[in-house]
């Protein structure tokens, strides 16, 4: 069946449908990962945005409900090149095709993929709309540019959970001491494989809402704070910053993604949204502090203003591609983030060190 991605700007980019039918709209944005298309799929951070994927071949090993990052699907569409019809993994439960159709995500094959990322690359990141239902250019050009623009969209709150919870880690030995450290995660848009690297370095989870105010998460007596990942524009978050300045200097705190563009701004600091964004399992980062280059897996649009940072907040991650900020602490709050994703899921787990260093300040505690 035919279909059509429009572009803002007016460019059309036509192919063949796969997955579920219907119009979608949202930021057109790429991902240079080479797997984990899945992990992708299902990442809240994705919300409102419609994929491109640069891997030529996406698909061929299917999907699991192993893999899933969250309890469903987020992105607004799914671009690649080609989709495989088969899966060809032992551990595929279904193919791609039906996974996207079953959760209703509107997917966009036969596309040179090639030439429309170096589109986004040279114009920028911007929304589109997408059609497996009636491709007719001017009806989704117009929808294209009747969306709403990234820039000052609250995402967080669409994504978040709707009540604290505990996060269910799997069964320990029976004669497994308890974990020692309590954790409240804040759920902008929260992975399961962050919660599963935390359970791996001794912490039980309480998870909360992105409006959960300072009072309650220090009711629940934490030995540290977590800030998840999550889409949208960190300004305009607005309650989750007020939040964290209230927090800032009474516990612990770790954030990723999100979390790390909140912190900056509840230090004092200005984030912007980037040409493009970062999005891949192969990003270049350097610790300023040992000169080591780590390949990090990446989900970003927006960044952290260096020239912004207040004084006493040091710059710890650089990107090697364009010098944005990857990391910053500020050691007399106890507080560190970092732009890209440690835990992987997917791309390298070279940075799992980020959660020993979190377990460094909440033993300082006990």
């Amino acid at each position: 069946m035919p279909a059509l991605l429009a572009l803002a700007d007016g460019t059309l980019w036509p192919g063949t449908s796969f997955g579920a039918v219907g119009d979608r709209t949202g930021e057109v944005v790429f991902n240079t990962s080479l797997t984990g298309y899945q992990e992708i799929l299902t990442d809240p951070s994705y919300h409102g945005q419609i994929v491109v994927m640069s891997q030529p071949h996406i698909g061929n090993y299917g999907v699991t409900a192993d893999d899933d990052e969250s309890a469903q699907c987020w992105v607004a569409g799914f671009v690649v090149r080609a989709a495989s019809p088969i899966a060809s993994n032992w551990r595929a439960t279904q193919t791609l095709d039906a996974y996207l159709a079953e959760r209703g995500v509107v997917g966009l094959s036969e596309v040179d993929t090639r030439a429309l990322i170096r589109h986004i690359r040279t114009v920028g990141a911007q929304n589109a709309a997408l059609s497996s239902r009636d491709p007719d250019p001017q009806r989704l050009i117009a929808l294209a540019r009747a969306a709403p623009d990234m820039t000052g969209l609250d995402l967080a709150r669409a994504v978040t959970c709707a009540e604290p919870y505990r996060w269910a880690a799997p069964a320990p030995a029976a004669d497994a001491p308890p974990p020692r450290y309590h954790v409240v995660a804040y759920d902008y848009g929260l992975k399961r494989n962050i919660l599963r690297q935390l359970v791996a370095h001794d912490c039980r989870i309480t998870v909360v809402p992105a409006q959960a105010t300072a009072a309650e998460v220090l009711a629940l007596q934490p030995d540290g704070v977590f800030l998840s990942n999550g889409p949208g524009d960190p300004a305009a978050v607005t309650y989750a910053i007020a939040t964290l300045r209230d927090l800032l200097g009474r516990v612990p705190v770790f954030g990723i993604c999100l979390g790390h563009q909140l912190l900056g701004l509840a230090l004092g600091a200005r984030t912007y949204k980037l040409k493009f964004g970062h999005r891949g399992g192969n990003q270049p980062v350097m610790h300023l502090p040992t000169g080591r280059v780590e390949i990090s897996s990446h989900n970003h649009g927006f960044a952290v203003d260096a020239d912004s940072l207040p004084n006493g907040v040091e710059v710890t991650h650089l990107n090697l591609n364009d010098q944005c900020v990857e990391g910053l602490r500020a050691p007399n709050l106890r507080a560190f983030s970092v732009q890209y994703h440690p835990e992987a899921a997917p791309g390298p787990h070279d940075s799992l060190y980020l959660f020993d260093d979190f377990l460094t300040l909440m033993q300082a505690g006990h």
